[in-house]
């Protein structure tokens, strides 16, 4: 029986990155199209795209790495993996034939003849042997698996189709550990707000805690972009971990004389300020994906129009200003930006704090 006629699209875009690398174009370490820039590229479902990239990924072609994204793995598989196998001529127990991933797929029943795999004796150390994914899932497995695409490719990427495509497990396995999307990520972000915590004995003073409790929050953020996309200030996620953040800072004003209104009012702020700045890294990183220019590159094609509007007399501070920067450059720097924020707050809280408490 010959092949089919037309292949499915992430067949087809698989087929087309495999190239590429093969024939030296992508190259070790050369990041790959993101699943968002896929999508666009071939006019695919976000879910084609990813399923396109595990594709790669099983075969051995490319490697997710954090807060990089996909790239060319390093050590490029010896030949070409099977195409997808056509029916045995004679009855077998169920399993995927292809040489690469028997080992990794093989099913409970034992298979008729023996499966080349790793023993005590002949151990591998670069493999990383799993004879039975589903058997070996867990819940935390599945929510680390999802923060890595999350951090990777954006929340918007995320599905449980594609966790378990990432896990190498049948589709519907990461639902027996999680109830679906809404939990999963409620799962993610709470885990992701338990991975820094706070001294046992606070700093002394409480502009020196609440200012720790700020840049915490922010490296969170500034590892987990997406945090700031998971719900409005007014409706905060109720998770055990953040609201350890959230005990910090009210510890911070505790003892100065403050009504329980205005000690809220100024911790929301500080979320505020967090959530405020850190909603635009993940949009920096998918305008980036989306048009494949950095920051700078794509200002550099704006020079033009920003100096017709500056020199057209409408804007004369904004003229100014940017006539007084060296070579009418401007250095968005997020994190000095935070900072400088950060201090400007904390400054104007001080008379409200201080004054407050010496009543």
């Amino acid at each position: 029986m010959s092949g089919e006629v037309t292949e499915p699209p992430y067949r087809r875009i698989a087929a087309d990155i495999r190239r590429r690398v093969v024939e030296g174009e992508l190259s070790p370490g050369d990041r790959v199209p993101s699943t968002r820039r896929l999508a666009e590229q071939w006019g695919v479902a976000l879910a084609t795209a990813t399923r396109a990239l595990m594709e790669l990924r099983l075969e051995g072609y490319v490697e997710t790495r954090p807060r990089v994204g996909t790239v060319v793995a390093p050590h490029r598989p010896a030949s070409r993996p099977v195409q997808r196998p056509q029916p045995p001529p004679e009855p077998q127990p169920h399993h995927n034939p292809r040489p690469r991933h028997a080992a990794n797929r093989t099913a409970a029943t034992p298979s008729p003849r023996p499966v080349e795999r790793a023993t005590p004796e002949d151990p591998d150390p670069n493999s990383d042997p799993n004879p039975d994914p589903d058997a070996e899932l867990t819940r935390e497995r599945v929510v680390r698996a999802a923060i890595e695409i999350a951090d990777t490719e954006g929340l918007a990427a995320l599905s449980m189709r594609g966790v378990a495509a990432r896990l190498g497990v049948a589709a519907m396995s990461p639902y027996r550990h999680v109830g679906g999307k809404a939990q999963l990520v409620s799962l993610m972000a709470d885990t992701a707000y338990g991975e820094c915590g706070y001294p046992a004995t606070p700093p002394p003073g409480w502009r020196a805690r609440l200012e720790l409790g700020a840049r915490t929050l922010w490296r969170l953020h500034r590892r987990h972009p997406w945090l700031a996309h998971l719900s409005p200030l007014g409706r905060p996620p109720l998770l055990p971990n953040l609201l350890a953040h959230g005990e910090w800072l009210l510890g911070a004003l505790e003892g100065h004389g403050l009504d329980v209104v205005t000690m809220m009012d100024i911790h929301v702020l500080v979320f505020a300020h967090v959530q405020g700045m850190a909603v635009t890294l993940e949009r920096e990183a998918q305008a980036q994906a989306a048009t494949g220019r950095t920051d700078d590159e794509w200002m550099a094609t704006q020079q033009p129009t920003l100096s017709a509007l500056a020199a057209s007399g409408r804007y004369p501070a904004f003229s100014r200003t940017l006539g007084g920067l060296r070579d009418g450059d401007y250095d968005l720097d997020l994190d000095a930006l935070f900072a400088f924020g950060l201090t400007a707050l904390l400054d104007g809280l001080t008379p409200l704090v201080e004054r407050t408490g010496l009543r």
